[in-house]
């Protein structure tokens, strides 16, 4: 059905078809391809395609599976005169996204008493499961317009954080452009009581042992070493988020952006009239919320390992914060000349390689890191972007889900998934037994295959494996 050429290793094209303005471009290797369910994300890489002003290639990442309007694993760079900004490119939940910390402490050497100690303590000050949010009261009007115009620069000076965090975190943890006023007041007070939690889903605080290191020097450099202790959290906006999506959605399909796209799905407004202008600043809000939520989580995670190990915040340094719902204006070459493109990134991560210009010191050295996480059972990855412009310097977000939230929950309802998990030597709490079974490992694919994908197609290099140990879900 998909006649796929292959063009380069683990690179695909998707040739184009009637209606499609350009071809797709598929990264994946053929056990991915033969494993993955591919008609439905591959159908939507085709209608991506037809979106107005969409360049290069309407792009799948090999940790590709169904999405609202765009697939997850999808990527998309519009030319911001001509083209168009989709809600459903970006997804519900706005800079859902990932950061990586290491702590002075080597892994092996923790009982397992202070192992369970660290989970319990970390379980109870960082909130999480539907609809919980943190324990401090609500944050006065004019705290909170501050919080959703600068992201974790706000945390930061409120004392959760470190100056330091902000050359570690994408876009210094702060998306300009957002609109407290462009922002329904509905979408406000969901996420106003959510601010510094987890969430649910496949929302995440992983505490395991680096594993093995690839890139030596790329590792030393970041300080990151073989057999230290490493904590990866994953979050979003929230209800805040997912608010924000809804009401850009209702307001688009009322004014018939959806006419002539062969999926309502990819309702989309031209970037520059005033509905697209509006749901940037209203979306730039939500990503900040997420970054400031993941600042805030950080700190709960430092407070509690300083409390049991002597430890000096400071000590549990953040290699990176990457997005991967996100639609950012950014500059890349397109034949022989730079231009400004918004690029749709949904469950796809920025991927910038050497000397990239918005990257801080540091990275312009080695490239940005890429953080991929795997599953609760396996491994996660941290790697180092190559700056590939096929891809709008993009790279994957996860190992992605090979089955269904309602097929894993049947899977599992009459087993015992937290014994399953004791059995790998990994501990897992969570607010309900439905996450865990749902985010078992066997509904993700493996990441091992993945990773490889991306690094046979030149899009970022392994740096360093994650082993898990202590999982909190939402």
């Amino acid at each position: 059905m998909f006649n796929l050429k292959q063009q380069a290793p683990c690179t695909y094209i998707l040739p184009q078809e009637l209606g499609m303005k350009v071809p797709g471009l598929v990264i994946a290797s053929e056990t991915l391809l033969q494993e993955m369910e591919i008609e439905k994300p591959l159908n939507q890489v085709k209608n991506v395609a037809h979106l107005p002003g969409i360049v290069g290639y309407s792009i799948a990442m090999p940790d590709i599976h169904w999405g609202y309007g765009f697939p997850i694993g999808g990527v998309a760079a519009m030319d911001v005169n001509e083209g168009v900004i989709s809600p459903g490119g970006v997804g519900y939940d706005i800079n859902c996204g990932v950061r990586l910390a290491v702590v002075p402490l080597e892994f092996s050497k923790l009982s397992e008493k202070t192992k369970e100690d660290l989970l319990t303590s970390i379980f109870s000050a960082v909130p999480s499961g539907v609809g919980h949010g943190h324990k401090e009261g609500e944050l006065s009007e004019n705290s909170y317009k501050k919080l959703l115009v600068e992201g974790a620069r706000f945390s930061i000076q409120e004392g959760y954080g470190f100056p330091i965090d902000l050359e570690h975190t994408e876009s210094h943890g702060c998306i300009e452009g957002a609109d407290f006023d462009a922002v329904s007041k509905i979408a406000r007070e969901r996420g106003k009581k959510q601010v510094g939690s987890i969430g649910s889903g496949n929302h995440f605080v992983e505490i395991g042992e680096i594993q093995e290191i690839f890139l030596k020097e790329v590792a030393q450099i970041w300080g990151v070493v073989a057999g230290q202790t490493y904590v990866l959290i994953h979050s979003g906006s929230r209800g805040f988020g997912h608010q924000v999506c809804q009401d850009t959605l209702n307001i688009f399909i009322k004014k018939g952006y959806a006419k002539h796209l062969p999926d309502a799905q990819l309702v989309a407004a031209p970037i520059q009239s005033s509905d697209g202008k509006e749901y940037f600043a209203a979306m730039a809000a939500a990503a900040n919320f997420a970054f400031n939520n993941r600042q805030k989580i950080l700190h709960a995670v430092r407070q509690a390992f300083s409390v049991l190990f002597s430890l000096n915040p400071s000590d549990i340094r953040l290699i990176y914060d990457v997005c991967h719902n996100i639609a950012k204006f950014e500059t890349h070459l397109i034949e022989g000349k730079q231009k400004i493109l918004c690029v749709h990134r949904k469950g796809a991560t920025r991927a910038y390689g050497k000397g990239a210009a918005e990257l801080s010191p540091l990275f312009k050295q080695t490239g940005q890191p890429v953080l991929v996480p795997g599953d609760m059972g396996r491994a996660s990855h941290l790697m180092v972007g190559l700056g590939n412009p096929l891809t709008w310097c993009s790279s994957c977000h996860g190992a992605g889900r090979a089955r269904s939230r309602v097929q894993s929950m049947k899977s599992w309802k009459r087993q015992n998934p937290i014994g399953a998990m004791k059995q790998r030597g990994i501990k897992v709490m969570a607010s309900s037994f439905r996450t865990i079974a749902e985010e078992m490992p066997d509904a993700y694919k493996n990441v091992e295959e993945v990773v490889e994908a991306v690094e046979k197609a030149k899009l970022a290099n392994r740096v360093a494996r994650l082993r898990p140990s202590l999982v909190i879900k939402g």
